[in-house]
């Protein structure tokens, strides 16, 4: 096994802390070192390697966008024409740059981005598209679907199947 490997490969503890920190990233070490059965000290220890090798990417707040405001969430299909399919990385970056797109995937099929939309209301959202998306150049077709209600929202990727130390 090669070094990269070492780094990367996690163990049972180690997925054990990612699960517990997706559902409750305030928990206090000595709190996390108590349900995986570790003391404090090295607890510490493996979540700041987790950090550091790019598992943990960061810690944050879920907000209530309908509370906020932001009750009108959409999912945007861009296609691009096909002459400009190589400058996909260029429209990301655009996308990037809009606050009201709080998704872009690039994918495979019919459809080069999918964005997901998030603004106050319909008019927002047309705004948005007439004003914002529509003059970027390159964009052959715009398509767009309104979330009517949302059963099942969640960040917390499933560890079942992670790569762990043998």
């Amino acid at each position: 096994m090669n070094t990269e490997e070492r780094r990367t490969k996690l163990d049972k503890i180690d997925l054990e802390i990612l699960k517990i920190l997706q559902s409750q990233g305030r928990i206090t070490n000595a709190k996390l070192a108590q349900e995986v059965g570790l003391s404090a000290p090295p607890m510490l220890e493996r979540v700041k390697k987790l950090e550091r090798n790019g598992f943990i990417k960061s810690y944050r707040a879920i907000l209530d966008a309908n509370k906020l405001g932001c009750k009108f969430l959409v999912f945007v299909a861009l296609n691009l024409d096909v002459a400009q399919l190589p400058r996909v990385e260029e429209f990301e970056a655009i996308v990037r740059d809009m606050p009201e797109v709080l998704e872009c995937h690039h994918i495979a099929g019919d459809i080069d981005l999918m964005l997901k939309v998030g603004v106050a209301d319909q008019e927002t959202f047309k705004d948005f598209v007439i004003g914002r998306l529509s003059p970027i150049n390159g964009i052959n077709r715009i398509q767009s679907w309104v979330v009517l209600s949302t059963s099942k929202e969640t960040s917390e990727i499933d560890l079942t199947h992670a790569r762990i130390k043998r």
